[in-house]
């Protein structure tokens, strides 16, 4: 699948925003203490990214009722959905001038009734753009990170009407954001979730 950029300006990748508030010193602090330990900024990619899939508890693998959206609440709270921990990782790639976009799959719903967004985020590296998915693992789901092909929690099945989209944005989707600022909780959240972009 070709990923397509929504703006060819390739600072918009870097820039930060109300979601994606790599400024805010939480942010800074954690990515200055994960770039300490690493060797090069791939090397800090991994890290970044085994932290927020690792470290981050997807709110409904944890039963957690809190729904975070802001990149900084993420990482102080510790938890959130999928598009959540998208934009933490997001903002702690930014932070240290990784170019990375926000990007989503259309996938089945769990209770196999409708389909439901999923974000993910792709890294640019060596001129190409690569996806990641930082959901977080638990049975059935073991998403790396990797340059060197895709290893996503899921691929779509295009017969079950699931889709890759392949619009790399800079911003976080209106749809999606606007889904989780009207949450007052994930049990709401759950019922207002995108099912197409």
């Amino acid at each position: 699948m070709e990923l397509i950029q929504n703006t060819a300006d390739l600072s918009a990748y870097l820039a930060a925003d109300e979601a994606i508030d790599h400024h805010h010193p939480l942010v800074r602090e954690t990515a200055a203490r994960l770039a300490s330990e690493a060797e090069d900024s791939y090397a800090y990619a991994r890290a970044a990214y085994e932290f927020v899939r690792d470290t981050v508890a997807h709110s409904a693998d944890a039963g957690d009722p809190r729904v975070t959206w802001r990149a900084s609440d993420v990482l102080e709270q510790c938890t959130g959905i999928c598009y959540a921990k998208a934009h933490a990782l997001t903002a702690l790639l930014r932070a240290e001038d990784i170019p990375t976009a926000l990007c989503y799959q259309r996938l089945a719903d769990d209770d196999g009734a409708g389909h439901v967004v999923h974000g993910l985020v792709a890294v640019r590296f060596n001129g190409a753009w690569h996806r990641q998915d930082p959901r977080g693992n638990k049975p059935g789901v073991n998403a790396r990170f990797s340059l060197d092909g895709e290893r996503l929690a899921w691929t779509p099945d295009p017969e079950s009407n699931e889709v890759d989209y392949p619009v790399l944005y800079a911003e976080p989707h209106p749809a999606v954001l606007g889904a989780l600022k009207a949450a007052p909780d994930r049990p709401y959240l759950w019922k207002t979730l995108p099912t197409a972009l």
